[in-house]
């Protein structure tokens, strides 16, 4: 028993020193050291959307409608990277993966078209109350009605 314990300690002493030569190798050659791989990362806040208290359409419009160009001007950037790694590599999946962006960005440029025809259609309601009252209904007993009228035209409104 002890002397399997030696040989698992041997083995793991083997493994550690032999990794440590690799990621020496890997540090010289990338040009790092130690302490820049254990640095932690700087945290970037990110500001966290907050929803408006108005129901007013127009507001919704405007910050979907900023969010759209975003996502575009961000998508553009990237079919154009993808683009050159493409010509680059002239490898297939980079080709591929580049027409599955450019058809992403034209959805959401769909989307930008869409959402200002929703804000155009909901400006154009037409006023759909009618404007002249013709044929009006009274729901009442005629003995209301009756008191209606005499207290109109004491009022002098008939």
């Amino acid at each position: 028993m002890a002397k399997v314990k030696g040989l698992k300690l041997r083995a793991r002493n083997y493994i550690n020193s032999s990794m440590s030569k690799i990621d020496d190798k890997l540090n010289e050659i990338l040009e790092v050291t130690a302490e820049q791989i254990l640095a932690p990362a700087p945290i970037k806040k990110q500001e966290i959307a907050v929803m408006p208290e108005s129901n007013d359409p127009q507001d919704d419009f405007e910050h979907g409608r900023a969010n759209l160009y975003k996502l575009i001007e961000k998508g553009n950037e990237a079919v154009d990277g993808i683009l050159s790694l493409a010509k680059e590599s002239e490898h297939p999946r980079t080709y591929e993966v580049a027409g599955q962006l450019i058809q992403t960005v034209s959805q959401v440029s769909q989307d930008l078209l869409r959402l200002q025809q929703g804000l155009r259609r909901l400006k154009e309601v037409p006023d759909t109350g009618p404007k002249n009252v013709t044929n009006a209904l009274y729901i009442g007993s005629t003995n209301e009605l009756q008191k209606l009228l005499k207290k109109n035209s004491k009022d002098g409104k008939s």
